[in-house]
């Protein structure tokens, strides 16, 4: 008897390693093809007819909409470099606003820098300016991640319910939690940082 259970024992732990050995060359497969479709890259794309093509193939994207004249867009694209390469699950795609007039209509983009975050194919959620950062401009990079993670457009492993507070003593910051009302609901041209 004793011999029949180590046998079984056996054969759970080969079926185990069996398992994980899957998931391992799934999660693999699944890295290759996101890094075949752009991913782990912070790119500009050159048109709005890219944007829709690069939307559609793509179940995470975040696409910083920028103005060269504008400051503020190029602390954005410090962090999104560095965020690209750690979240290959998320494509980062920057559109300059000027080659983009009938898209920034469409999704109401009016101040500048705005991200905007698509699931599916769909705008789930904008980051306007600096404001859900702690409304500074030298912001932590792992800041902004959490506001990905709370828009559930990157996978985040920190806490989601309390914002990163490294820096918030430092800069005098003060960071509220964010409610998902609240952050659909806003009015995205109340606060204009436009360079303009």
């Amino acid at each position: 008897m004793a011999a029949n259970s180590s046998v079984d024992i056996f054969t759970k732990v080969e079926r185990l390693k069996e398992r994980r050995l899957e998931a391992l060359k799934k999660a693999q497969q699944q890295k290759q093809e996101w890094l075949s479709k752009g991913h782990g890259e912070y790119r500009e794309i050159p048109s709005e007819r890219e944007f829709f093509e690069e939307v559609r193939e793509s179940k995470n994207v975040v696409c910083h909409f920028y103005r060269d004249s504008t400051f503020r867009c190029k602390v954005f694209d410090k962090h999104l470099t560095v965020l690209a390469k750690k979240h290959i699950e998320t494509k980062f795609l920057k559109l300059n606003v000027e080659k983009a007039p009938f898209l920034c209509e469409r999704l109401r983009i009016k101040v500048i820098p705005t991200l905007a975050l698509v699931k599916d194919g769909k705008t789930k959620d904008y980051i306007v300016g600096f404001t859900d950062l702690g409304n500074t401009d030298d912001f932590a990079m792992e800041t902004l991640e959490w506001r990905l993670g709370c828009a559930g457009i990157i996978n985040y492993s920190g806490n989601l319910m309390e914002p990163p507070f490294q820096n918030q003593k430092k800069h005098g910051t003060n960071f509220t939690k964010l409610d998902k009302k609240t952050i659909r609901g806003k009015a995205y041209d109340s606060d204009s940082e436009d360079d303009d």
